[in-house]
């Protein structure tokens, strides 16, 4: 019997392809440098602003200064574009996410949250209207740890006051965070509702055969046994 639902955030609960984007190729246009050597140094530290070792403050401002472009106005400039467009993400909440977790709330299932998160990222969800849904809420940034690692998921279940077989876990597969949720001994299953929005080098994963699917965010509730 499922006691828990955990939900991975981006592209799952919220999607970052709406409104304003903004991914490397944008920040390269924006402080005047070639693409691929911006993504080769803003990659090399993503694990480290991902938990917790640099704010995006200070990776931003570490990546132009090996890139030897550093100014003020620059780092302001990324910062702030972030800022904005992940604004546009957590304003355009979809409605399906927010009835998904109040159903689940109603049906007295526990709510749990895992998610490989950046500085900026980890306050707008700390804002969010979503964010009091969440009995646990376990973000990289604060737990110096990432999704797949084993300890992940054993804090969460520990949390929660569950079995890992009590537990679904949804997403929507990126950082091969079902295999880590399987392996842990939840249920695992893909959400496939955003998919199509994302495009080239972004798409965070494919539609894998190993998963059972959901195309709309309410058909989560057909998996709680």
């Amino acid at each position: 019997m499922i006691k828990a639902v955990i939900f991975d955030m981006f592209e799952t609960l919220v999607t970052l392809f709406v409104g304003r984007t903004y991914f490397s190729e944008n920040i390269a246009e924006d402080v005047g440098v070639d693409i691929e050597q911006f993504r080769k140094e803003w990659h090399t530290i993503e694990k480290d602003r991902s938990i917790g070792k640099y704010t995006i403050e200070e990776g931003v401002e570490l990546v132009l200064r090996r890139l030897g472009i550093y100014s003020k106005e620059k780092l302001e400039l990324v910062v702030t574009n972030r800022h904005n467009c992940l604004s546009d993400t957590f304003s355009a909440i979809p409605p399906e996410s927010v009835q998904l977790l109040k159903e689940l709330k109603s049906r007295g299932i526990k709510i749990g949250l895992i998610t490989n998160t950046f500085s900026d990222e980890r306050d707008l969800i700390r804002q969010s209207e979503l964010f009091p849904y969440f009995d646990v809420a376990l973000i990289s940034y604060e737990q110096g740890i990432c999704k797949p690692e084993p300890v992940m998921y054993k804090k969460m279940i520990e949390q929660l006051g569950v079995a890992p077989e009590e537990c679904l876990y949804v997403g929507d597969g990126g950082s091969r965070e079902l295999y880590g949720a399987r392996d842990a001994g939840m249920d695992a299953l893909q959400c496939t509702w955003f998919h199509e929005l994302a495009f080239e080098p972004h798409v965070p994963c494919p539609i894998l055969d190993d998963f059972d699917h959901a195309e709309h965010q309410l058909d989560v509730l057909n998996f709680i046994k």
